[in-house]
């Protein structure tokens, strides 16, 4: 008898707490966490986009500053994941010019004259396609297949790419285990309802 009283009480008190109730929470809650997981990667976004912007005017060393500023946010908060990366295609353009220049200026130089000749009306200086044409004139000569390669250095080093953490301790961080949390109390609540009724059904009666 104490038993079936027990579960009765404990029946009783896990229905005080209205499933709907706790969906309603765990629908704000996810609103709320979405928010701050969006504000999240749009940080991300303008800090890449002040990579660019530092890129563009040419100054290596804001440049790198605001590559150490994304790596930063990006590694400290989470729905920040940059896809392809982030990519210095004005910094590439400027050291493929100077690489263009010396080599220019040795003993054949004659050749890139003539590549230069070729491809200068056709592009824009130093685009990438501009750079590409300038590589299928030089493979045209005999010296120019391993000179193509003092014009178009390595694209690696002028990609960068962070990663992003699953969990991150901040205010979209903690707003997700929130929504975890009551997730589980209405997974549990249900249990814990349909459990107890049919321990009162099969063991102490109905109710």
């Amino acid at each position: 008898m104490a038993n079936k009283k027990h579960v009765k009480r404990s029946l009783v008190q896990l229905q005080r707490i209205k499933t709907w109730q706790l969906v309603i929470i765990l629908i704000l809650a996810s609103f709320v966490s979405a928010t701050f997981l969006r504000l999240n990667n749009i940080g991300m976004v303008q800090r890449r986009n002040a990579v660019y912007t530092a890129d563009t005017v040419g100054n290596n060393k804001v440049t790198q500053e605001r590559l150490y500023d994304l790596q930063r946010y990006v590694s400290a908060h989470m729905n920040t994941d940059m896809g392809g990366g982030v990519s210095l295609p004005a910094t590439y353009n400027r050291d493929t010019q100077e690489l263009y220049k010396k080599a220019s200026a040795g003993s054949n130089g004659n050749i890139y004259v003539k590549a230069q000749q070729v491809c200068a009306p056709r592009y824009s200086n130093w685009s990438p396609a501009y750079v590409q044409c300038t590589v299928n004139e030089l493979a045209k000569y005999p010296a120019g297949a391993t000179l193509s390669d003092a014009v178009k250095p390595s694209p690696g080093p002028y990609k960068y790419n962070f990663v992003s953490p699953l969990w991150s301790p901040d205010f979209a961080g903690w707003s997700v285990i929130v929504c975890v949390v009551i997730l589980i109390m209405i997974i549990a609540r249900f249990t814990g309802v349909v459990i107890l009724r049919i321990l009162l059904r099969r063991h102490y009666k109905t109710i």
